[in-house]
């Protein structure tokens, strides 16, 4: 992660073997060659990842040199700086940038960076940013490095950057809110529209999954979990779980089919095991005598198992159909109300508490 940045560097420094006394001006414009010949710090961005100088239409360096010696060198650069970000509250974040400047060989006992006591850092007026608002305050402060060949002296300037989030409201947050709601329709249509329903949900689920990875495209591969998944992984969820209700309706619906099939397979199973009782009874009558002698001549077959009448049937299937609807019709207050909590839990913790504590921060 890292930022770009175009600015004027402007240093300042006093060398008593340029001090003049006989020249009228009270200060020399040289030409920039003339910075081979002199002594100049060794300054160097410590964060930078990359940076070039600007020569359109000529070199844009400046060197003035005062009478007392003072040398004032000014340069415009642009600099590619690294900016590690903490993306855990993005895209409601805020971060904290800097701009670190560092001395190459001189340690502390020979070279010491200070700021300008006023208006050390100036930002261009007019400047905007299309994703963050920077804050007015900067913070500028030291950053001495110690290294194994000694102290070395460094100074730094935080830049204090609010994420403006209306891009990805437009563009994720309010799709995806759709996308969720349009799951819901499905709890309005006849639950023996099953190509209607299935098509519904499967649609919503795919391009949930497509606004999430979208979503995920354009940042760093990071570990940890951002606002941003949280509010794809739960919309996701929302629009998984309608899809998965329609499977529970059309379940509950069809069990009075089921139902009847087993009665259909009890009432087989009795009538077989009926028959073999019947005729093992009519052969053991023309051979077998009861006790007072006389012999078994009709066998009293058991009672016929009670039929389902038609009007049974309707019944049955009415309790399992209304059963189904049941779910539908709670499923249409459940959802909203549950997305609608989980809205207000959210929108809570990142916009106001947690922007509380990056601000105390």
């Amino acid at each position: 992660m890292d930022y770009r940045v175009n600015i004027f560097l402007r240093q300042k420094w006093n060398d008593p073997r340029l001090a003049y006394s006989k020249y009228p001006d009270s200060s020399l414009d040289l030409d920039p060659s003339m910075l081979d010949s002199i002594w100049k710090p060794d300054l160097f961005f410590a964060n930078e990842k990359g940076a070039n100088f600007h020569d359109v239409t000529t070199d844009n360096k400046l060197l003035r040199i005062f009478k007392d010696g003072t040398v004032l060198y000014s340069i415009r650069l642009t600099l590619i700086l690294s900016c590690p970000m903490d993306l855990k509250n993005f895209p409601m974040d805020s971060q904290t940038c800097t701009m670190q400047l560092e001395s190459f060989g001189y340690t502390m006992n020979d070279l010491v960076f200070e700021w300008l006591e006023n208006g050390a850092v100036q930002v261009s007026e007019g400047l905007t940013l299309p994703q963050f608002i920077m804050r007015e305050e900067k913070e500028l402060g030291y950053c001495t490095k110690h290294y194994n060949t000694g102290k070395f002296t460094c100074i730094e300037v935080k830049f204090h950057l609010e994420r403006q989030m209306g891009y990805y409201l437009i563009q994720m947050y309010i799709p995806s809110l759709l996308i969720v709601i349009l799951s819901w329709v499905s709890f309005w249509i006849n639950m023996d529209a099953a190509p209607a329903r299935v098509a519904l949900g499967i649609t919503t689920v795919l391009t949930m999954t497509t606004q999430s990875s979208g979503s995920r495209a354009s940042l760093p591969k990071v570990s940890y979990v951002k606002a941003i998944d949280i509010w794809m992984a739960v919309c996701l969820l929302f629009v998984f779980a309608a899809l998965l209700e329609y499977a529970g309706v059309n379940f509950v619906s069809r069990q009075q089919k089921e139902f009847l099939r087993l009665r259909r397979r009890q009432r087989r199973n009795h009538k077989e095991e009926e028959g073999r009782f019947n005729l093992a009874g009519y052969n053991m009558s023309q051979c077998m005598p009861t006790k007072d002698g006389s012999a078994v001549k009709n066998a009293v077959p058991a009672p016929n198992p009670q039929r389902s009448t038609p009007k049974d049937i309707d019944a049955m299937r009415k309790k399992f159909v209304d059963r189904a609807k049941r779910i539908d019709t709670i499923s249409r207050a459940a959802f909203p109300l549950a997305f609608l909590i989980f809205n207000v839990f959210y929108w809570i913790t990142y916009k106001i508490i947690r922007h509380e504590d990056v601000h105390k921060q």
